[in-house]
């Protein structure tokens, strides 16, 4: 008999990512509908002081590898120690982040620890004491539910910022448990990190974020998206038309071959909508679309639209918003 829900957590740059609190959040309320004990796995340079932050969010017990070694994610030396922590923890479900390392992180160990795992998921359920999880499909044309057979370990990747956080309970301590893992030679390293120190906001952290597209015509014409993301605290995003056409770096682009972002508001302006590009950004909250063919596909997932040209409304939707500002 299993005796945990065990969650991966994410430690980057000195400190937990906010996916690895969503994903504690949501293994708080699966190890409650299961009658099961909540456990945390963390590997990291400098982890050991956070550890207790996991508590805040229910973790009752946390396993801790903390060791310069685990500064970077590299596979060959993660996935070992991972794998290990997790066999200690007698996990009936495994949950982790979604992002680009903890995908890559839950299917190494999945295969290791024979589980079946789920990618990427939006929602999980217990009915009926059977845990079910809904994940995406074909670029976001549909969505389905997988469930796991009697005895398997589930393991669920859980796309940031869209579970709930709890919140944090100052009161909670858990018991932390230092774990000697041995450390295997990598034939890789991380030679340098290039990190985008202009201040701007992360595009998969962005609660607000404004996408332009094509109809933008040039990378000059993007100011007045900055002009308005400065405004509304948000980060600005590009459809791959715009970063093919070298309108906008790589790192801004939303979409299947970019970002996935699930952003509370969402504005995409000049974006026709091509599959593509809603797999990126369809689960936001709430959408908005400004662009001047009303019949194009954006339309048909936006929750408000603007039929208009966007170098007629941007200005005055700006203004608008900049006396609103003023005014609180």
């Amino acid at each position: 008999m299993a005796e945990s829900v065990c969650i991966v957590a994410e430690f980057r740059d000195g400190g937990f990512r906010r996916v690895s609190f969503e994903v504690a959040s949501e293994g708080r309320r699966l190890a409650d509908s299961l009658g099961l004990k909540l456990y945390g796995v963390v590997v990291g340079s400098g982890v050991g002081d956070k550890a207790q932050e996991l508590a805040k969010y229910g973790v009752e017990k946390v396993f801790v590898a903390d060791n310069p070694a685990f500064e970077h994610y590299i596979a060959e030396t993660y996935v070992p120690a991972v794998a290990e922590m997790v066999r200690q923890c007698d996990p009936a479900v495994v949950l982790l982040p979604a992002s680009m390392n903890g995908k890559d992180l839950s299917a190494r160990l999945a295969a290791r620890l024979e589980a079946g795992l789920a990618q990427d998921c939006v929602e999980i359920a217990v009915q009926d004491g059977k845990l079910r999880a809904k994940r995406p499909l074909f670029g976001g044309k549909c969505l389905g539910w997988y469930e796991w057979s009697d005895g398997e370990v589930a393991m669920i990747s859980c796309r940031p910022k869209v579970m709930s956080c709890l919140e944090p309970d100052d009161s909670k301590q858990a018991e932390v448990v230092n774990v000697d893992v041995e450390i295997p030679d990598a034939r890789s390293r991380v030679v340098s990190v290039d990190l985008d120190t202009s201040g701007k906001i992360e595009l998969t952290e962005a609660d607000i974020i404004v996408s332009g597209g094509r109809g933008m015509k040039g990378p000059e014409n993007f100011a007045m998206l900055e002009e308005l993301a400065s405004l509304l605290g948000a980060a600005v995003g590009a459809s791959r038309a715009a970063v093919d056409a070298g309108w906008r770096p790589h790192s801004d682009q939303v979409g299947q071959t970019g970002k996935v972002v699930t952003p509370s508001l969402y504005i995409a302006v000049g974006i026709s909508g091509a599959i593509q590009h809603l797999a990126g950004m369809g689960s936001s909250k709430y959408i908005v679309a400004v662009n001047k063919d009303p019949d194009a596909p954006i339309f048909s997932k936006a929750d408000y639209g603007v039929v208009e040209d966007l170098f007629k409304f941007i200005p005055v939707f700006t203004e608008e918003v900049r006396k609103l500002k003023s005014a609180e």
